[in-house]
């Protein structure tokens, strides 16, 4: 397949194409700075929130993939982060690709029906904007019916680390181990995430992620 991957140089985003390449797609990088995370891995220099430039490059693209986070400049991420989809959405549309995977966040997971993660006492404050952030980029994929999109959530902790391949697929309910820890590896959360762009198996909708 084709991917076109944006924020492909994160934490995230580099883990996704080294996965996906490894796996023998075709992947083009999409990053501000234009560096290849990955040796022999395509890459250019971009902005997502151009839709004009987004769709110039993934014309032709089985599907696109986001890695962008919300801004971390101690601004209010929520408005630029939900302006950055939108024009990646325009951007995917005027390209005709049919298919967008976005990386999620983890704190409007459901530890009860209605009760968001990011909503519970002891949230860590810092992360807030950012958790509302994410949530409003969800309610806004919610509301669409000419993309087929999947927002994939990692758990409450994604760092560094091993690719297992063993790790639990759910949906919108957060999920913890038998010691209570929500946790998951960026490079098993790159292999869930690539999964998921060959399997289809969560259409328009969410999907989550977690040991």
């Amino acid at each position: 397949m084709k991917l076109v991957l944006f924020g492909a140089t994160g934490m995230v985003g580099s883990r996704i194409a080294t996965e996906a390449s490894a796996r023998g797609h075709q992947v083009l990088a999409v990053s501000r700075s234009g560096q290849s995370p990955v040796p022999g891995v395509t890459a250019t220099a971009a902005d997502a929130s151009d839709p004009e430039k987004v769709g110039r490059l993934a014309r032709g693209a089985d599907a696109v993939a986001s890695a962008c986070v919300p801004p971390r400049d101690g601004s209010d991420p929520r408005g630029p982060f939900l302006a950055l989809n939108e024009a990646l959405v325009a951007g995917v549309r005027a390209a005709g690709v049919g298919r967008l995977l976005v990386v999620g966040g983890a704190g409007g997971l459901e530890v009860a029906p209605g009760q968001a993660l990011s909503d519970q006492p002891g949230f860590p404050e810092a992360y807030l904007p950012e958790a509302r952030a994410h949530r409003d980029v969800l309610a806004y994929y919610r509301t669409l019916d000419l993309l087929d999109w999947t927002y994939v959530s990692p758990a409450a902790e994604i760092a560094p680390g091993t690719r297992t391949g063993r790790f639990r697929v759910g949906g919108d309910q957060f999920m913890t181990d038998e010691q209570g820890r929500s946790f998951i590896s960026a490079e098993d959360y790159a292999v869930a995430f690539v999964d998921e762009l060959e399997q289809h198996g969560h259409p328009r909708g969410r999907m989550s992620v977690a040991y």
